[in-house]
């Protein structure tokens, strides 16, 4: 990758591990620190719409919200200006900073931006029983497991074909999640754009506020802080949507895509040269058999968060 339009290198870039789609570096360079991220582009599950997605940081960072300043981007590399910043742990946020994230999301949904992508969510996978085959014959570690949920993954896959989602369709980000944000001066900093593109706003705002009101799983769900981030969305002058299913298929479908796209990474058991290193393609493969059914039986109680 060409990056002389940065400046002078004052060292190598430097890997800063952890991203579950990519990989990333850190360039310091005499004109300063910039993020630079490497696509996967080998084995996605979708094309990166680079052009529409660089446009919508763009507006979005022109509109104050807390971001990095995007730099530039190509056929394979992003390009955001370095922010120093806490990580957010995978736990509970404060009912004010989940506020402001509720905020961030009306105001993302206020911008007039282009978006000339119109391809269709991908199908919800339904080929289960052959990936715990495979992953039996191969002697993956959660090969057991697997094969004892396959009824479950394909009742999983039945919710998300079938599931209503009752609009209205926004252009957002898609996946604000505490691995995607920094905490600067205690507040939210939004990282990760790529995904960005329409989605159902009931599907935004559940997987949004679930995400960081909860643990690494569901027993430690804060009620309280799920409702900061709706408050801070009305607060920010956005109208919420109807309560129903609606609101947690987006966090389960994606999920499911991701966990079979990890476990098809994992039954190659070949260390790719680009995306997750192996092994953090084992641990996500491993958390989503035992998470996504998890998650599943529990709709009912999620669902009672909106109320």
């Amino acid at each position: 990758m060409d990056l002389s339009q940065l400046g002078t290198p004052v060292g190598p870039p430097i890997r800063v591990h952890g991203g579950f789609a990519n990989r990333m570096y850190r360039l310091d360079t005499d004109q300063g620190s910039f993020a630079v991220k490497e696509l996967n582009l080998v084995d996605r599950r979708w094309d990166y719409r680079l052009d529409d997605v660089f446009r919508f940081e763009q507006a979005a960072f022109a509109a104050g919200i807390p971001m990095p300043e995007p730099i530039s981007a190509s056929a394979d590399t992003l390009v955001h200006r370095w922010v120093d910043g806490a990580p957010v742990p995978e736990e509970p946020v404060s009912e004010a900073f989940a506020f402001e994230i509720g905020e961030i999301l009306a105001r993302l949904h206020s911008l007039d931006v282009e978006w000339t992508d119109t391809s269709a969510d991908e199908p919800a996978p339904r080929d289960w029983r052959e990936l715990a085959e495979r992953a039996t014959a191969t002697g993956q570690p959660w090969a057991d497991e697997l094969a004892s949920q396959i009824e479950t993954f394909l009742a999983i896959a039945e919710f998300v074909h079938a599931c209503e989602r009752p609009g209205p369709v926004v252009l957002t980000h898609k996946d604000i999640q505490p691995w995607n944000l920094l905490a600067r001066d205690g507040r939210p900093v939004v990282l990760d754009w790529e995904l960005s593109g329409m989605l159902d706003l009931s599907g935004e705002l559940g997987s949004t506020a679930l995400s960081i009101s909860k643990g690494s799983g569901f027993d430690t769900i804060e009620p309280a802080i799920f409702r900061s981030v709706l408050d801070g969305y009305v607060a920010g002058g956005g109208t919420l949507p109807p309560s129903g299913p609606s609101w947690f298929v987006y966090m389960i479908s994606g999920w499911l895509g991701h966990t079979r796209w990890n476990i098809l990474r994992c039954l190659t058991d070949t260390e790719a040269t680009t995306g997750p290193d192996l092994a953090l393609s084992q641990e996500s493969a491993a958390n989503g058999i035992r998470g996504l059914p998890d998650m599943f039986t529990r709709l009912p109680a999620l669902e009672s968060l909106l109320s």
